[in-house]
């Protein structure tokens, strides 16, 4: 959709080659990689982000994914090729605060429509019981500054960003690029409108369920990998015991695995969670030596073949039927 695609020449193809930008006449031939069409073109950070996309775009949009399917969206680093892709897109959707290569790569470009999912429903702090000091100095400092508009780079990254697990806050979100789309694109306001108030209508739905399903349990505490569903815990009256905090890599303390051994025999926990994209090394260690069973609790920040579903829908079913039978649902 982008006129200036149609109006670059060889000499623009070697400058912005010189910046850093990427080879553009070559990825030109490969729109999907590219984003190179005629349509709305979006380049989104990882999935969520990309599903709200294509859901809300419908045939008006182009959508890619800077996050290969299996990738940790963590980890991600950009690519001088992704660089043009985001530099030639109409617009990007991202999350600031999870992926910082993808954070500094939006701020770089030039495009015109950079959609923040973090600016679009309120984060807060999440973390196990090893972060609560972090978290508190945090709550304090927010306070000391509440007329100050945003936060410092350090505070953002300590609020947990997995609000696509609440669907509230994701309906939240959806709403929000809704809009984004309709100024971007007004050809087609009408469309993304309507597609965006389906999409919220399926997530208050999928609310509905997890509010039915989880609010008559034997227990309302479960362990999960790392801390990535304070927001779903937080909405359905749940405690979350990560064995590590936001960062899926970190390595719990041998005090921390002393005191979950503890917990799961206080609180009757009887699963520990563990996610497709990370090791299971230490939540499976964990539930041996305390004697609980493992299963998956999927934080949805990819969809590869291992993924209980073809969509966040299904997946997030399949969440919710993991965690009643994990918390003894009646």
């Amino acid at each position: 959709m982008n006129v200036r695609r149609r109006l670059i020449s060889a000499t623009a193809v070697t400058a912005a080659t010189a910046l850093g930008l990427g080879a553009l006449s070559a990825c030109s031939s490969d729109s999907a990689a590219t984003g190179n069409t005629d349509k709305f073109d979006v380049v989104a950070s990882f999935y969520p982000m990309a599903f709200l996309a294509e859901q809300i775009g419908g045939d008006h949009a182009n959508v890619t994914s800077l996050t290969e399917p299996g990738q940790e969206p963590h980890d991600l680093e950009i690519s001088t090729k992704q660089r043009a892709q985001l530099e030639e897109a109409d617009a990007a959707l991202y999350l600031k605060g999870l992926q910082p290569a993808v954070d500094e790569a939006v701020s770089q470009t030039g495009i015109k429509t950079k959609i923040d999912a973090a600016t679009l429903t309120t984060l807060e702090d999440h973390g196990n019981t090893e972060h609560a000091h972090e978290g508190e100095e945090g709550h304090a400092e927010e306070e000391g500054h509440a007329e100050e508009k945003g936060h410092s780079e350090e505070e953002e990254h300590a609020r947990d960003p997995h609000i696509w697990l609440d669907p509230v806050k994701y309906a939240e979100v959806a709403e929000g690029v809704g809009k984004a789309f309709e100024k971007a694109d007004p050809d087609h306001a009408a469309d993304y409108k309507k597609n965006t108030a389906a999409l919220v209508k399926k997530l208050n739905d999928l609310n509905g369920e997890f509010e039915n399903g989880l609010k008559d349990t034997k227990t309302k505490v479960f362990f999960t990998n790392h801390a990535a569903f304070g927001y779903l815990a937080e909405r359905y009256g749940l405690t979350q015991e990560a064995i590590s905090g936001l960062d899926p890599e970190s390595e719990p303390s041998a005090a921390r695995v002393r005191e979950l051994q503890q917990e799961a025999k206080a609180d009757g926990v009887t699963t520990v969670f563990y996610e497709t994209l990370v090791s299971d090394k230490t939540a499976k260690t964990l539930a041996k030596d305390a004697k609980l069973k493992t299963d998956v609790l999927d934080p949805l920040e990819g969809i590869t073949d291992k993924s209980r579903g073809d969509d966040y829908f299904q997946v997030m079913e399949a969440n919710l039927k993991a965690l009643r039978t994990a918390l003894g649902a009646k």
